[in-house]
């Protein structure tokens, strides 16, 4: 396999052909049962590309050819000091190519292309958890949440 890795920072800073649609379909497919809406995975998209004052952050997409293999999204927070300046809001890896490596090397170049911390939200039943744990990541705090 020839897997490249590509960051997207907005519709314009883009050295692939992939668009916001195309990216979120391929999240709200491969996401599984973990994944979210596919409106929601476009205002993640969205705010990632800065649509927005005080919004910002990047993709990651892993690709062969003209078929996405994984995507990582990255939402900053604007709250350094006082919580992790980015957030993982989304990272999922195409199923034929799990327990290859790609998952992985997303993590890895996620990791060297930020600045400040990194949060991300698991369930605990996801598999991904240990990955994640490989990479350092530790669970620091119990999430609560009053939806209103």
């Amino acid at each position: 396999m020839d897997i490249q890795y590509s960051i997207i920072e907005s519709d314009k800073i883009n050295p692939t052909d992939f668009g916001r649609e195309q990216i979120a379909d391929f999240l709200y497919k491969h996401l599984d049962e973990f994944g979210d809406e596919k409106e929601a995975i476009l205002k993640c998209i969205a705010y990632a590309y800065g649509d927005g004052p005080g919004k910002d952050g990047f993709i990651l997409v892993a690709h062969e050819a003209d078929e996405i293999l994984g995507v990582v999204i990255i939402n900053k927070t604007n709250m350094s000091g006082y919580i992790p300046e980015n957030i993982l809001v989304y990272i999922a890896v195409h199923s034929k190519t799990r327990g290859q490596g790609v998952g992985k090397e997303l993590m890895k170049q996620i990791i060297e292309n930020t600045k400040g911390g990194i949060a991300l939200h698991v369930e605990p039943e996801n598999p991904a958890k240990f990955l994640y744990e490989k990479f350092g990541f530790t669970n620091k705090y119990l999430e609560m949440r009053l939806e209103k």
